[in-house]
């Protein structure tokens, strides 16, 4: 019930604050744009969504300016909260399974060696590494429950009858856990996303962004920072666990699905 949170004391509310904020910044970056576009040549997202609206706004296709509002939104939620807590649990993963950790660190040594940045033309050719992201964004399930979305007319679903306005939920962990399809769906594993011949294989269960029509507008950019930090990060450090120390698997519910707190040593390498 999003109306009434609205009004419930609580941390959420720092939560709809910092939302407000940056929903306030969209706004002037939009109108900033509509003043100085050219639609011969867009500059950015916010320039081709104008000039896909044109000059007359379309709420059943989603062309109007609310909208183009909350997807800019998804964006910065995407490069920001879930890569970072998405990073948060591979980190916590090659603290606990250091072989996993060694093996990434020896493909990223031989594809782009000990000093050259990480590019994405690299991920072709780091299948391993490509797997062990894949499968901490499986395991780590950072939005269990997806976004919320609203059915836009009266729709069947099997034997189940949608209303128009209908708030839908995906529970996601039902398919990136689920018994019959992954090899071992509750153990960390990057062989889920690899063939015997040792290529990434793709998995049609693999729906960390959602699916459909509403599928996460910022998972592109999610993919390119989590396979450009991840590799960066594990070029130049060996991470573990303190002494006498050993982090939890367990999570917490919060904005995302997120680690508990934990310590960790990152030894330049």
């Amino acid at each position: 019930m999003p109306w009434l949170m609205k009004w419930l004391p609580g941390p959420h509310q720092r939560i709809f604050s910092i939302t407000q904020e940056i929903l306030n910044f969209i706004k002037v970056s939009i109108k900033e744009h509509k003043e100085n576009l050219d639609p011969s040549s867009p500059r950015d997202y916010i320039d081709s969504f104008l000039i896909e609206m044109g000059e007359k706004e379309d709420n059943d296709s989603g062309f109007e300016l609310n909208n183009l509002c909350f997807c800019t939104l998804d964006l910065f939620g995407a490069g920001t909260e879930t890569t970072a807590t998405t990073l948060h649990w591979g980190l916590l993963y090659m603290i606990c399974i250091p072989q996993i950790q060694e093996r990434v660190q020896a493909e990223v040594d031989a594809v782009i060696g000990p000093s050259r940045q990480p590019s994405m033309t690299d991920r072709n050719n780091m299948p391993y590494t490509d797997a062990v992201i894949h499968e901490i964004q499986r395991m780590g399930n950072i939005i269990p429950l997806s976004l919320g979305k609203m059915a836009n007319k009266d729709t069947t679903l099997d034997t189940f009858i949608i209303p128009k306005g209908t708030t839908v939920l995906f529970t996601l962990g039902s398919v990136l856990h689920d018994e019959s399809i992954w090899e071992t769906p509750y153990t960390f594993n990057p062989q889920h996303f690899l063939e015997k011949d040792g290529r990434f294989r793709k998995r049609e269960a693999f729906l960390p962004f959602s699916a459909g029509k509403r599928v996460c507008i910022g998972e592109p950019l999610a993919r390119m920072e989590l396979f450009l930090f991840f590799t960066s990060l594990l070029q130049r450090f060996t991470f573990t666990a303190p002494a006498g120390e050993q982090p939890s698997l367990e999570f917490k519910l919060g904005t995302t699905r997120c680690p508990k707190p934990y310590r960790l040593c990152a030894v330049p390498r």
